[in-house]
Protein backbone atom coordinates (compact mmCIF):
# COMPACT_ATOMS: atom_id res chain seq x y z
CA UNK A 1 0.00 0.00 0.00
CA UNK A 2 2.78 2.34 0.90
CA UNK A 3 4.03 2.17 -2.66
CA UNK A 4 0.86 2.22 -4.24
CA UNK A 5 1.00 5.43 -2.20
CA UNK A 6 4.23 7.03 -3.53
CA UNK A 7 3.39 5.86 -6.89
CA UNK A 8 0.09 8.09 -6.91
CA UNK A 9 2.27 10.98 -5.50
CA UNK A 10 4.93 11.05 -7.98
CA UNK A 11 2.03 11.19 -10.78
CA UNK A 12 0.56 14.04 -9.05
CA UNK A 13 3.84 15.88 -8.52
CA UNK A 14 4.86 15.01 -12.13
CA UNK A 15 1.39 16.62 -13.47
CA UNK A 16 1.89 20.04 -11.05
CA UNK A 17 5.32 20.28 -12.69
CA UNK A 18 3.59 21.10 -16.09
CA UNK A 19 1.49 23.99 -14.55
CA UNK A 20 1.99 26.95 -12.49
CA UNK A 21 0.14 30.18 -10.81
CA UNK A 22 -0.09 33.40 -9.69
CA UNK A 23 -2.35 35.24 -7.67
CA UNK A 24 -3.40 38.69 -7.33
CA UNK A 25 -5.21 39.82 -3.94
CA UNK A 26 -6.95 42.85 -3.29
CA UNK A 27 -7.63 44.67 -6.56
CA UNK A 28 -8.96 47.68 -6.34
CA UNK A 29 -10.98 47.17 -9.45
CA UNK A 30 -14.70 45.84 -9.43
CA UNK A 31 -14.76 41.92 -10.12
CA UNK A 32 -17.44 42.65 -12.90
CA UNK A 33 -14.64 45.04 -14.97
CA UNK A 34 -11.66 42.22 -14.39
CA UNK A 35 -13.86 39.75 -15.44
CA UNK A 36 -14.54 41.41 -18.92
CA UNK A 37 -10.91 41.37 -19.46
CA UNK A 38 -10.42 37.73 -17.66
CA UNK A 39 -13.08 36.16 -20.34
CA UNK A 40 -10.77 37.66 -23.32
CA UNK A 41 -7.79 35.38 -22.63
CA UNK A 42 -9.22 32.32 -21.02
CA UNK A 43 -8.02 29.34 -22.90
CA UNK A 44 -5.91 31.29 -25.46
CA UNK A 45 -2.07 30.80 -25.61
CA UNK A 46 0.10 33.02 -23.60
CA UNK A 47 1.79 35.15 -26.61
CA UNK A 48 -1.59 36.11 -27.67
CA UNK A 49 -3.19 37.04 -24.99
CA UNK A 50 -0.56 38.92 -24.12
CA UNK A 51 -0.70 40.90 -26.95
CA UNK A 52 -4.38 40.99 -26.47
CA UNK A 53 -3.62 42.55 -22.56
CA UNK A 54 -1.00 45.18 -24.28
CA UNK A 55 -3.35 46.61 -27.00
CA UNK A 56 -6.74 46.66 -24.66
CA UNK A 57 -7.67 50.19 -23.44
CA UNK A 58 -9.20 48.51 -19.41
CA UNK A 59 -7.16 49.16 -16.76
CA UNK A 60 -7.40 45.85 -15.42
CA UNK A 61 -5.86 44.95 -18.54
CA UNK A 62 -2.33 46.39 -17.17
CA UNK A 63 -3.06 44.81 -14.39
CA UNK A 64 -3.45 41.31 -15.66
CA UNK A 65 -0.65 41.80 -18.20
CA UNK A 66 1.85 42.04 -15.23
CA UNK A 67 0.18 38.85 -13.19
CA UNK A 68 0.09 36.54 -16.74
CA UNK A 69 4.30 37.73 -17.10
CA UNK A 70 4.32 36.67 -13.45
CA UNK A 71 2.67 33.22 -13.85
CA UNK A 72 5.02 32.47 -17.28
CA UNK A 73 8.29 33.54 -14.53
CA UNK A 74 6.60 30.98 -11.94
CA UNK A 75 6.73 28.24 -14.57
CA UNK A 76 9.58 28.88 -16.23
CA UNK A 77 11.59 28.19 -12.46
CA UNK A 78 10.02 25.18 -12.33
CA UNK A 79 10.96 23.93 -15.58
CA UNK A 80 14.27 25.38 -16.57
CA UNK A 81 15.25 22.79 -18.67
CA UNK A 82 11.95 23.59 -20.89
CA UNK A 83 11.75 26.27 -23.52
CA UNK A 84 8.71 28.29 -23.35
CA UNK A 85 8.51 28.38 -27.40
CA UNK A 86 8.17 24.52 -27.55
CA UNK A 87 5.67 24.02 -24.36
CA UNK A 88 2.75 26.30 -26.27
CA UNK A 89 1.58 27.84 -22.70
CA UNK A 90 -1.78 28.42 -22.59
CA UNK A 91 -3.89 30.21 -20.24
CA UNK A 92 -5.63 27.19 -18.64
CA UNK A 93 -7.79 28.91 -15.95
CA UNK A 94 -8.05 32.50 -15.34
CA UNK A 95 -11.00 33.14 -11.74
CA UNK A 96 -11.98 36.36 -10.02
CA UNK A 97 -13.62 36.26 -7.05
CA UNK A 98 -14.47 39.21 -5.03
CA UNK A 99 -12.45 40.43 -2.47
CA UNK A 100 -12.89 42.64 0.51
CA UNK A 101 -15.43 45.53 0.15
CA UNK A 102 -14.70 49.30 1.58
CA UNK A 103 -18.42 51.21 2.31
CA UNK A 104 -18.53 54.66 2.95
CA UNK A 105 -21.18 56.96 2.96
CA UNK A 106 -21.65 60.08 0.48
CA UNK A 107 -24.46 62.85 1.94
CA UNK A 108 -28.27 62.42 -0.41
CA UNK A 109 -30.98 64.48 -0.73
CA UNK A 110 -33.33 65.55 2.55
CA UNK A 111 -30.42 64.44 4.92
CA UNK A 112 -30.31 61.29 4.07
CA UNK A 113 -26.72 58.90 3.31
CA UNK A 114 -26.14 56.47 0.46
CA UNK A 115 -23.82 53.80 1.24
CA UNK A 116 -20.75 53.70 -1.58
CA UNK A 117 -18.87 49.99 -1.78
CA UNK A 118 -15.78 50.17 -3.40
CA UNK A 119 -15.23 46.95 -4.48
CA UNK A 120 -12.36 44.96 -4.77
CA UNK A 121 -11.17 41.57 -6.38
CA UNK A 122 -8.87 38.47 -5.92
CA UNK A 123 -7.59 37.01 -9.41
CA UNK A 124 -5.97 33.52 -10.02
CA UNK A 125 -4.81 32.76 -13.16
CA UNK A 126 -3.16 29.18 -14.32
CA UNK A 127 -0.83 28.54 -17.34
CA UNK A 128 0.07 25.28 -18.40
CA UNK A 129 1.96 23.28 -21.51
CA UNK A 130 -0.42 22.53 -24.10
CA UNK A 131 -1.93 18.57 -23.56
CA UNK A 132 -0.74 18.03 -27.16
CA UNK A 133 3.59 18.76 -26.38
CA UNK A 134 3.52 16.72 -23.73
CA UNK A 135 5.75 13.30 -23.58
Amino acid sequence: MGSRKKQMADAIKEAKKHVAFAKLNNCPTSPRKMRLVADLVRGEKVENALNILKFNSKEASGRLEKLLLSAIANWQSKNEEANIEEAELIVKEIKVDSGSMLKRLRPAPQGRAHRIRKRSNHVTLVVGANNNTQS
